[in-house]
């Protein structure tokens, strides 16, 4: 064979490989993160990545220890889900492979985390050893460690982590009574600020949406501890200080949780301890405004991204059932029962439909929120919190 012919053999081979490779480019589905979410699969050490267009599972993520009680973050450009689980693990998901790329056991029990503002670090918070740990979120190498040390030898439990304007994280301890803001500008050397004699018991926090105010959920007695990020010079400020007197306290069969908290118009919803009631807080002011009969023990209140709607579940024994409350009337607009084991609730970013998890059905329920009539089920195993990839780019979220 002549060398030309050779030659003209090789090109033309290469000319396919090149068409084969171009081909195969084009052909391969393109995926974009901004209707995509994740659901816990608290028994399975899972998570099922979903599609919210389409309402559908697309795939699951295996090999992510105790989910028991897990939350999420989302990287600034959404393709990475941080995951964080009740065995200290510090999981991280790729969106589009659909697949864990990355797993440590950065700690004995962990409750939560947040990331940074400007989307390089990840802040995990701890019950054991008790403290915070920061992560870059590109490596997942250890930056930082801020042991929650109230006294010489004591340590607190983290919780109500959350991530604040000016690469700040704020958190508050259990078992101190406390409330601190770490600013994270020098990762190297973070700077603490502490907020002592908050109250007792801080069992869960929130930043409202425009990052100003720190608030902090009190279990040990009635109110809430606000920190204006405006002014933090000002201290802690107590917000509707016994709410609850003059009533006797009821059993508390779950932790009511503050994140995800209703905000419509210059008003805020938020569930009270030990009551079945929604309190009111008029935000120009802090001071309560209303409060609303409900069902039972309430442990999420979440508003719809336009604020007509607030929807309510609840503790044991009314965990099957959801109330939807009219910010207009402030009155019930209707109960659903859509069966025991009502987790959590996430709304797609423009709100027009809701999702929630049905445990004990191994169900993720879909609700328009216009008409309040089921349009889809996804069957999940055991499917707790529910976290769409529109959280990326919220301040708490």
């Amino acid at each position: 064979m002549s060398a030309i012919k050779t030659s003209l053999i090789l090109c033309a081979l290469l000319l396919l490989v090149q068409i084969a490779v171009i081909h195969a480019v084009f052909a391969a589905p393109i995926i974009a993160t901004g209707d995509l979410g994740v659901v816990i699969e608290r028994a399975a050490g899972a998570v099922s990545i979903v599609n919210t267009s389409d309402n559908r599972t697309l795939t699951r993520a295996t090999g992510l220890g105790d989910l028991s009680h897990a939350s999420v973050v989302y990287s600034r450009n959404e393709r990475y889900a941080y995951v964080f689980g009740r065995d200290g693990g510090l999981t991280r998901v790729d969106m589009i492979a659909g697949k864990t790329d990355f797993r440590t056991i950065q700690a004995g029990n962990s409750i939560g985390g947040a990331i940074s503002q400007d989307g390089r670090l990840v802040a995990v918070s701890n019950y054991e050893p008790g403290g915070v740990r920061i992560f870059d979120s590109a490596t997942l190498e250890a930056v930082a460690n801020i042991p929650a040390e109230y006294e010489p030898g004591k340590f607190s439990k983290v919780v109500g982590l959350v991530d604040a304007p000016g690469n700040c994280f704020i958190f508050s301890l259990w078992d101190a009574g406390e409330i601190w803001i770490a600013d994270l500008s020098n990762k190297e050397q973070p700077e603490i600020t502490r907020f002592t004699d908050v109250g007792k018991n801080p069992y869960d926090a929130l930043i409202t949406p425009d990052g100003r105010y720190y608030i902090a959920g009190l279990f040990g007695e009635d109110g809430l501890a606000m920190v204006d990020l405006w002014h933090p010079d000002k201290g802690v400020r107590r917000v509707l200080p016994g709410y609850g007197r003059g009533q006797a306290p009821l059993p508390v069969y779950k932790m009511p949780h503050l994140e995800g908290w209703a905000v419509a118009g210059r008003y805020a919803y938020v569930p009270a301890v030990g009551a079945h009631e929604v309190l009111i807080i008029d935000l120009d002011d802090f001071s309560e405004a209303g409060r609303i009969a409900v069902k039972g023990q309430p442990v999420f209140v979440m508003s719809e991204p336009g604020g007509r709607h607030v929807w309510v579940n609840f503790a044991l024994p009314d965990n099957d059932t959801i109330q939807i409350i009219d910010t207009e009337t402030r009155g019930i607009l209707r109960t659903l029962t859509p069966g025991k084991g009502v987790l959590h609730m996430e709304f797609e970013p423009r709100g027009q439909e809701v999702w929630m998890s049905v445990r004990d059905l191994d169900q993720v329920q879909v609700y328009d929120t216009t008409t309040l009539e089921k349009i889809a089920t996804l069957d999940i195993d055991k499917p707790s919190g529910i976290f769409f990839t529109a959280r990326a780019h919220k301040i708490g979220l």
